[in-house]
């Protein structure tokens, strides 16, 4: 198989694992069977492997002695650890986007916002809160940055999705119209501070596993 091919099947196999562990259709713990996804993909082992390890990259997943390669699992410290470095590299990111930020892109962030607000269910916030985080961003045009945050997004995302898959509630997001209004007048350090707070933000909440025992779950809800 020429590389080219190899690497772009392995990126395809990695997304495709990706978005079953963030939105918990593979629960922490479970294994990831390399001969089970190679069969499935119509892969060899070799760009099976190079999955797994920017799965690993994005932790997502972690390879145990004699165990293979399994989901992985989080706690309230990996939660704050997100949390933590969300708000460092996203307040990094707006310090040097905001000199760019058009009244056009503010607009498209408070619809965002509004979308966010009427969400029916915790998928749809979250693709909307996400879209409001890229587009006040974006225009920092620091790529490593931005894929930085991205994946970090993405962790956020896998908290979310395990703690509030059912019995969703809409909500305002206060702090997304606070960071705008502080952005349209011009004061981006009080735009920085409400980002760093709101990103920390953790909410918890009871949930049941598939053996039917209950847990704490813990999400970073902004």
């Amino acid at each position: 198989m020429p590389k080219e091919k190899s690497e772009t099947l392995a990126i395809r196999i990695s997304r495709t694992l990706a978005e079953r562990i963030i939105a918990g259709q593979l629960e922490p713990g479970s294994r990831l069977r390399q001969d089970h996804v190679a069969a499935e993909f119509g892969a060899s082992h070799v760009p099976v492997r190079e999955a797994f390890q920017r799965l690993e990259a994005q932790g997502l997943a972690v390879s145990e002695p004699r165990r293979g390669v399994r989901v992985a699992a989080f706690d309230l410290q990996e939660v704050r650890e997100v949390a933590e470095m969300r708000a460092a590299l996203e307040v990094l990111a707006l310090r040097h986007a905001a000199p760019h930020l058009t009244r056009a892109i503010l607009d498209e962030a408070e619809e965002a916002t509004r979308a966010g607000d009427h969400s029916p269910d915790v998928r749809t916030w979250e693709e909307a809160n996400r879209r409001f985080h890229r587009l006040i961003l974006t225009p920092c045009a620091m790529p490593r940055l931005l894929a930085s945050i991205d994946d970090l997004h993405a962790a956020s995302a896998r908290f979310l999705f395990s703690a509030w898959r059912s019995e969703w509630e809409s909500r305002t997001d206060h702090d997304h119209r606070a960071i705008l209004a502080a952005l349209r007048a011009g004061r981006v350090d009080e735009a920085e501070a409400v980002l760093a707070r709101h990103v920390r933000w953790i909410g918890r909440k009871p949930v049941r596993t598939a053996s039917g025992a209950t847990r704490e779950a813990f999400a970073i809800v902004g």
